[in-house]
């Protein structure tokens, strides 16, 4: 059985924030509250409000900010001697090196968040860091490595009764299960994700699978109608809390499933609106993936065949500095059903 869903990364005087609060509300009452720790000099309440402010700011797209707030909390948690802390402002940095593209950095802070996290006993910011070495494996599309870290911090989550941990891990391995072409499973997965954060009211986790099921339900059933109605539905939500990066992937996953349906210049004013959202906010994945649906909508719509090689092979290379290798496999088979394979080799 869950209870409601809470978010732990609001912390210290923060914790009566909802799941659900405005990112905006938060980062408002995160501020407040990191000034009024600093002129006290309580470094402990500094490093948990400024965490509060470090995530305000990554899921607004705000990653300078961010990358400021993550640090100076972890300072205020070492001067603190708050392990947990630590481990917390750790877990937030790897967090947004992830969103940034910056692979191999969100390991290293992760992996010592999770280390941290276990030596000042503090089991969710452990649990949140392996979740997080296992998402970037997992965008990195190996799957094989992070799949069974998945599935362990599943069982751990639904073991706890921990909502928004059991949503994120089901949603997780729904993506792999959906990028390998296993759909009913990866539809069974995302159901179960949204109606658990449903009751639990976790209006963000819900948001995210309804992504999913509108993915399955337009790849696999070609129901283009229900998977905009899905899209719509948690669109409500992401405009609501502010969720800039989510409103740009569901930009994204409009655009694939009217691209799908065939309609193209619809789908490449999607794939516009998307891409600018991820340049807004440094997230070199989401701008990659956006400007891959937008290449192949331009082609449909009768873009020069010699462009449309050059910068799929442009994208291939960005997608290899990254690490992102489903990616890369994405561009290869755009390469095909385009008919530029042969082009882009030359």
């Amino acid at each position: 059985m869950y209870g409601k869903a809470f978010a732990p990364e609001y912390q210290g005087a923060l914790t009566t924030l909802s799941v659900n609060a405005s990112l905006v509300d938060v980062l408002a009452a995160g501020t407040e509250e990191l000034r009024a720790a600093e002129r006290a000099g309580r470094h402990a309440e500094a490093a948990r409000s400024g965490l509060a402010v470090a995530e305000a700011h990554r899921r607004l797209g705000q990653v300078r900010e961010a990358d400021r707030a993550w640090k100076a909390s972890y300072r205020a948690a070492r001067a603190a001697g708050d392990t947990a802390a630590m481990a917390w402002a750790l877990w937030s940095g790897g967090t947004l090196a992830r969103q940034r593209g910056a692979l191999a950095l969100a390991r290293r802070l992760l992996a010592l968040a999770a280390e941290l996290g276990e030596r000042g006993g503090d089991v969710v910011v452990r649990g949140y860091s392996l979740a997080g070495l296992a998402e970037t494996g997992r965008i990195q599309g190996d799957y094989e490595a992070v799949g069974r870290l998945h599935e362990q911090l599943l069982a751990e989550a639904r073991r706890r009764g921990e909502a928004r941990h059991t949503v994120w891990a089901l949603e997780g391995i729904a993506q792999m299960h959906r990028n390998s072409g296993a759909y009913d499973t990866a539809y069974a997965l995302f159901e179960e994700a949204a109606e658990i954060a449903a009751r639990a009211d976790d209006r963000r986790g819900h948001a995210w699978a309804l992504r999913g099921l509108a993915d399955i339900v337009s790849v696999r059933d070609g129901d283009t109608e229900r998977a905009l109605a899905l899209l719509s539905e948690a669109e409500e939500t992401c405009r609501a809390m502010n969720l800039v990066s989510a409103l740009a992937y569901n930009l994204k996953m409009r655009g694939n499933v009217l691209y799908r349906a065939g309609r193209y210049a619809q789908a490449r004013g999607l794939y516009e609106r998307a891409l600018a959202g991820f340049r807004g906010m440094d997230e070199p994945r989401g701008e990659a993936l956006a400007r891959l649906g937008l290449v192949k909508s331009r082609a449909r719509l009768g873009r020069d065949r010699a462009e449309t090689a050059a910068e799929l092979a442009e994208l291939a290379r960005v997608l290899e500095r990254i690490g992102l290798r489903h990616a890369r496999e994405m561009v290869a088979r755009a390469e095909q059903e385009l008919g530029v394979a042969a082009e882009t080799a030359r």
